[in-house]
């Protein structure tokens, strides 16, 4: 697997927004963060919100593969095949984590995780049906927060392994 995020880490404190903006900061990710008017619980809400392309958001959605955590950064316009993603991590069965197991894993509740500032570094896949999106917007802590990043610094960001996921 690939190194470990940036900006993630034990010490980490303020709220999951704080540590997001932080993260972005400590890898150099040049981000425009966006605080929305509105929780955006879904990725046609957030293009919407955003006035981009539903496969231009870069959905954070953290799985249970084999009891520990995975995070697989998916592009909002498909669904994750749990089936092929455990075959990508040599895991026997990857499914959705709970609300608490995410948390956990995070810092962050589901709806709102971000691709980093995490307390520590979680193994990461990124969806390769991102790449051809010139900016890409990924959860930033919080159900209200949004932040624009392309897919090289995601993947800088991550420390994740290019995969199709779908």
């Amino acid at each position: 697997m690939s190194g470990a995020p940036r900006g993630s880490g034990p010490g980490s404190t303020g709220s999951p927004v704080d540590r997001v903006v932080a993260a972005l900061r400590e890898a150099g990710v040049d981000a425009e963060v966006r605080r929305l008017g509105q929780s955006v619980p879904t990725a046609a809400a957030a293009a919407e919100a955003l006035g981009c392309a539903v496969g231009a958001i870069a959905n954070s959605l953290v799985f249970d593969a084999d009891g520990a955590p995975l995070l697989v950064l998916a592009s909002g316009a498909h669904r994750v095949d749990t089936a092929k993603v455990a075959a990508l991590v040599g895991a026997q069965r990857v499914r959705r984590a709970t609300p608490e197991f995410v948390l956990a894993a995070t810092g962050q509740e589901v709806g709102g995780v971000a691709p980093t500032g995490h307390p520590a570094p979680l193994r990461a896949l990124v969806d390769v049906d991102l790449a051809p999106h010139p900016l890409l917007w990924a959860g930033g802590g919080d159900h209200h927060t949004m932040f624009s990043l392309t897919y090289a610094d995601l993947l800088r960001l991550t420390g994740g392994d290019e995969a199709a996921v779908a």
